[in-house]
This record gives C-alpha cells, sequence and structure tokens, in this order.
C-alpha cells in the first residue's frame, strides 16, 4: 500500500496532546491512524494490522530491518500514553485524561505482522470527526527521521490557513515531555528546533521558517511561518534547431552550380541565373 493512498485524521486534542514516542512507534500509530474511517464510529473490537512489507514500503526502511522494528515496537508500544488538555469544555473540573494510545498489541513474526487496538478512551479523538480537527497525508511525514519533526509538522498544519503559528516555548516543551537538559535555548534550538524544520524542509510538501520572541530579557515565544512548496516545473522540450548554411557557403555552392550549368547548356542560361553570379563567372573567366 502506498502512503500516497493513506491520510491521517487526529482531533486537534490529540494534536497538541501532550505525549512522546520514538520515531517507528510514532510511524506505526499513524499508519493504523491513516486505516481509520474519521466520519464513522471506530470501535473498540476493530483490529489494525501492518505488516512487515507494508511498513517498509510505507517508510523506506530495509524489510529485513523491519521484523526486528516491529517486535521492538510490540514490546514497547503498550506503555506509552497521551495526555490531552480539557478533554470535554462541557466539565470544566475535568482538567485532562490520561490515557494509553492501545488497549492491547500482538507482534506475528511466522506471518511478519503486527495487530492492536486502540484504547477506548482514544476512539472519540480519531473517529468521526467534527469541527476540530487535522488531517494530512501520510506521505508528507513518511521519510522524516525527527520525532520533533512530525509533531511540529502536526502543529503547523492546524493553521495550514494561516501559514503562521507562534507557539510558547514552555507550552511546546511540556507537550513534546522534554526534560531539563533543554531549558537553555541553544540545546533546544540544536537538538529540537533545527532538525526539525531541516527535516520538514527536506522530507515534507512544506518550507518553513522560524524566529523567536522574548518577553523582557527571555525568550519565551518561537513563531514558524511556512507556505507549501510549488510542484516542479515540468521542463518544456527544446525546440529543433536547423543549422543554416553560411552566406559565404552558400554563394559558394550556388556559384559551382550555375557554372556547372553554364558550361552544360550554353548562353541559354543566363535567362535564370542572377546577374551577381554571371559577372563573378565572367571574372573567374568561367563564362
Amino acid at each position: 500500500m502506498s502512503s500516497k493512498n493513506l491520510v491521517v485524521y487526529k482531533s486537534n486534542k490529540v494534536i497538541e496532546a501532550g505525549y512522546k514516542l520514538n520515531l517507528n512507534e510514532q510511524r506505526l500509530i499513524l499508519a493504523c491512524i491513516s486505516k481509520v474511517n474519521s466520519s464513522k464510529p471506530l470501535l473498540a473490537t476493530e483490529r489494525f494490522e501492518v505488516t512487515a512489507k507494508e511498513f517498509s514500503t510505507l517508510f523506506g526502511i530495509s524489510q529485513d530491518k523491519t521484523y526486528q522494528t516491529l517486535k521492538e515496537v510490540a514490546e514497547q508500544l503498550f506503555e506509552r500514553y497521551v495526555i490531552i488538555d480539557n478533554p470535554d469544555p462541557d466539565t470544566p473540573t475535568l482538567k485532562y485524561t490520561k490515557t494509553r494510545w492501545i488497549s492491547s498489541i500482538d507482534y506475528l513474526p511466522e506471518l511478519g505482522k503486527i495487530s492492536l487496538y486502540f484504547a477506548q478512551r482514544m476512539l472519540p479523538y480519531l473517529s468521526e470527526l467534527k469541527g476540530q480537527f487535522t488531517f494530512y497525508r501520510l506521505e508528507n511525514i513518511s521519510e522524516m527521521n525527527s520525532i520533533y519533526a512530525i509533531r511540529l509538522y502536526e502543529l503547523l498544519m492546524q493553521w495550514k490557513t494561516t501559514g503562521k503559528r507562534e507557539v510558547e516555548i514552555d507550552w511546546l516543551k511540556e507537550q513534546f515531555e522534554l526534560d531539563e537538559s533543554y531549558d537553555r535555548m541553544f540545546d533546544l534550538k540544536k537538538y529540537v528546533i533545527d532538525p526539525a524544520i531541516n527535516d520538514i524542509n527536506t522530507h515534507s510538501n512544506y518550507n518553513v521558517s522560524w524566529t523567536q520572541r522574548k518577553t523582557g530579557r527571555r525568550v519565551t515565544h518561537l513563531t514558524f511561518e511556512f507556505s507549501e512548496k510549488l510542484p516542479p516545473v515540468p521542463e518544456k522540450p527544446k525546440k529543433k534547431t536547423t543549422v543554416k548554411a553560411k552566406p559565404e557557403a552558400a554563394k559558394t555552392d550556388s556559384l559551382e552550380q550555375f557554372a556547372e550549368m553554364r558550361k552544360r547548356f550554353g548562353d541559354t542560361v543566363a535567362d535564370i541565373m542572377p546577374l551577381e553570379i554571371i559577372e563573378i563567372l565572367k571574372s573567374q573567366g568561367r563564362w
């Protein structure tokens, strides 16, 4: 299956949720989400399968490595959780929900595939979506190698109609679950922001630039500006050029042709011969 045919739909609550998945865990989750019919109810009993061959094709990984990759994902993914802020606006006392992504997962090495079920609390954020949700083609992130690039790309796609988004640094670090080692702006830029931007610009359908904004003397916000890449313009077929004979060469060819005619047919050719040619032939003693 090609990633060109798969579209990821997520509630904005999940786009802005707090969680951390490694790269292949994130890839597997997105591959399964892309198979959800977002306009219909999603049941907890609905199983999603991804084969090693499919995973390899979707994300450009060697199939030999994919079996071990899926095995590692199956061992870790069940423990991963997501924190969704203010999950129900009608219940203001409910500040957040913490839930696992999946309720169960199986790795079937003899069949070369993995199967999983989404957790019950995740279902409303992946199906029957209305209003506040974001979508994008799986192919737009399939070649990314930075876990933060995929997260940032999703945050930007929420605002793709404006082409600009400003986020608070503290909020971003919390949602990405970054520890205190990223407290310095230098480290955040070097290990998170710059690699993510480079990954998006290289592998996605968007170009992104960013600036920082201070509140007082401290950098507190990041502003991202982005636009969709223009499709490549096909090269126009080159016009065939005909090499024209040089004037002198053409004159020489004509002169020899008329000289031969004069030799064969005598003075009778004077009526059809240019006066210039006749004068030249006379000067050469060939008339």
